[in-house]
């Protein structure tokens, strides 16, 4: 296909396939990830994100470029997810922005959304890293302007910008030693490529199997007997599944092809210990069912289309009745008292939260390494927080910038983020909070609070590599500090205790244990023993934490 414009079903089909294709790859961008742990996250974390974009495109039915363009933008920020996932969302809300009042794409207009994209992204990020997916962003946005000269059509302009992504990401372990170590290239980088090349090869004509199908727009018509016959699959069906139990390709294979017999539009994303399914049905129990073999259901939400097929045609007093209802629960939610300030905290394991409840946190959000929540799950959490002063805790380096999208997009308060990279630096913040100072100072005092807290992790390798000299092998207890690899070996205890000689100095006066879900409370008092007999001047505390994926979190202050 050979043409000089693209036209919005074109577009449409285009960032579908390339939300697709990274769907499929996603597993294999995990693998990229440069430290070996059971949660390398990135290829879930975009992909997440893109399919909060790609469901709200999906449903437009004969669309215009300007409503791709704002679906694409706002599915895309309030679904971001991680570092990666933000990044994504910023590229997108810049290439949006150029293109919205366009009727048509020629390769002008795309250049120099390619730029917008470019530089919307950069401005996100608070210290921009070469040799990341900025950096081949950035290479495909130089190499669309230097073909405007040419005059190409779009086939040898994509091809060419193409190469330029492939080269600039082939370049990247030269960029990061960190990448050449360990002998891959940049994740979230090959990511973004994984939805060039799919939006690429959509515009060639080759499309992958989207599992998408959009409704049929309601007809705009007066009053007349309704039909609903065109609507063959009646209930609009959502839910999460918290695995339980190993999902391997097999089971999500056979799991899709249940659905897809039940059904159509699904919309079926797995990674990190869930699986997020949107299907259309005529039998939403039976789809529950089947989640449930796999584990627990979360944030189940069945729509009946017909009915709101015809509510969207006609009304009823019935509906206008509860949607009176609904705007008065709403309004009556707005008017009531804000408090002068809420705390919320990102928080994996019940321990850990027990503890943010108990210094005042006012609303958890479940998440973390694991499971990066989104924007839009920070964005409930503040509506629900109801405060003048929000401060939010996300107690994870790869949520921050999902946490600063959530502040610029909030309308009701004003947000203020404490780059708490750690649980241990989230709790030492909380505590640094006094009512009687202002916001300002308060964001500044509990900022220290949380840089004064030197944190470990211990967890185990998920395969060989080799980090900052260091040889781990897959099965090895690691012992992950802000900064790296502090500790590798073969015991829990004494990996632990190889990170606090590195974290403890001559100042350090307390260092609190928190032990997870897979590290019993017997074995924490023993390794705390073992501290206290190295270090016999210094406080130990041991703290349930019930996190996954982590034996222990140490705390040095």
């Amino acid at each position: 296909m050979d043409t000089s414009t693209i036209n919005a079903a074109l577009l449409r089909k285009m960032f579908l396939n390339g939300a697709r294709n990274l769907e499929i790859k996603k597993e294999w961008i995990n693998e990229l990830n440069v430290f070996p742990v059971p949660d390398g996250d990135t290829g879930t974390n975009m992909t997440l994100t893109i399919m909060s974009a790609a469901e709200d495109v999906s449903r437009l039915s004969d669309p215009t470029i300007d409503e791709i363009a704002r679906a694409i933008s706002s599915g895309s920020l309030r679904g971001a997810r991680g570092n990666s996932g933000v990044i994504l969302s910023q590229l997108l809300r810049g290439f949006t922005k150029v293109i919205r009042d366009q009727g048509e794409l020629d390769v002008k207009v795309t250049a120099e959304a390619f730029t917008r994209a470019v530089e919307t992204a950069y401005k996100a990020v608070m210290k921009p890293k070469e040799g990341t997916i900025l950096t081949v962003a950035r290479a495909m946005s130089e190499k669309a302007n230097e073909l405007l000269a040419d005059d190409l059509e779009f086939a040898p302009f994509f091809e060419a910008v193409l190469k330029a992504g492939d080269e600039a990401l082939a370049k990247t372990p030269e960029l990061l030693p960190v990448l050449k170590e360990a002998g891959v290239v940049d994740s979230g980088g090959q990511g973004l490529m994984c939805v060039m090349h799919g939006a690429v090869d959509a515009y060639n004509g080759l499309e992958l199997d989207l599992n998408f199908s959009a409704p049929k727009t309601a007809p705009k018509a007066v009053r007349q007997p309704i039909s609903t016959d065109d609507i063959k699959f009646g209930y609009c069906t959502e839910f999460i599944v918290k695995l339980e139990k190993e999902f391997g390709e097999e089971d999500e294979v056979s799991m899709k092809e249940y659905l897809m017999s039940l059904g159509d539009s699904l919309v079926f994303v797995a990674g990190d210990g869930m699986v997020k399914v949107h299907v259309h049905t005529n039998h939403p129990g039976r789809a529950f069912e089947k989640g449930l073999e796999y584990g627990q259901l979360t944030r189940m939400k069945v729509d009946n289309m017909r009915e709101e097929h015809e509510e969207r045609l006609f009304g009823s007093d019935k509906v206008a009745e509860a949607r009176a209802q609904e705007i008065a629960a709403e309004e009556e939610k707005k008017t009531r008292e804000k408090k002068p300030a809420a705390f919320i905290a990102v928080s994996s394991g019940e321990g850990l939260s027990d503890i943010f409840r108990q210094l005042g946190v006012d609303v958890i959000i479940e998440g973390g390494q694991t499971m990066n929540p989104s924007t839009d799950d920070m964005l409930n959490a503040v509506r629900e927080a109801n405060a003048e002063d929000v401060y939010i805790l996300p107690n994870n380096k790869n949520i921050i910038l999902a946490a600063n999208q959530a502040g610029e997009l909030a309308e009701e308060c004003r947000v203020h983020v404490i780059p708490t990279r750690t649980i241990p630096q989230g709790i030492a913040a909380v505590i640094g909070f006094v009512p009687e100072k202002t916001p300002e100072e308060n964001v500044r005092d509990m900022g220290e609070c949380a840089a004064g807290v030197k944190s470990g992790e211990i967890t185990y390798a998920v395969r060989d590599t080799k980090i900052d000299g260091v040889e781990i092998r897959s099965g090895n207890i690691m012992g992950i500090g802000d900064d790296g690899i502090l500790g590798v070996g073969d015991s829990i205890s004494q990996v632990a205790l190889s990170v606090l000689e590195k974290l403890i100095d001559e100042d350090s006066e307390l260092v609190s244990i928190y032990n997870g879900k897979d590290f019993p409370e017997e074995a924490a008092e023993e390794l705390s023993a073992l501290i206290s007999e190295k270090w016999p001047d210094i406080e130990v505390e041991v703290n349930y934490g019930g996190q996954p994926v982590y034996y222990v979190v140490l705390s040095v202050e």
